[in-house]
């Protein structure tokens, strides 16, 4: 009869084990679903290439070449992806 108590014990330990494991991972994913909507993430902006966001009248080829070689540098670097050094190097062309 020893052997069915110790059977019956480790049973509703487990059981109470699971249900407070249970109820933990339930309040966790509330926490973290109500943090998530109390502060949507803000897109990455993206950087700044040139000195001025105004486009000039009639850009010169020495500006144009600084210009693409800091693109050329912050792409080395990592901080612009392809897609972003791709656009940004059109929008540079395309203003001469």
């Amino acid at each position: 009869m020893s052997l069915l108590r110790t059977a019956a014990r480790a049973h509703v330990a487990t059981r109470v084990i699971g249900n407070t494991h249970r109820r933990q991972q339930q309040r966790w994913a509330a926490q973290d679903s109500a943090a998530a909507q109390a502060a949507p993430p803000q897109p990455p902006t993206a950087p700044q290439v040139a000195a001025t966001s105004q486009p000039q009248s009639v850009p010169d080829t020495a500006s144009m070449l600084a210009q693409l070689e800091q693109l050329g540098q912050l792409r080395t670097a990592g901080v612009l992806t392809e897609a972003e050094f791709e656009a940004q190097k059109q929008r540079i062309l395309a203003a001469f």
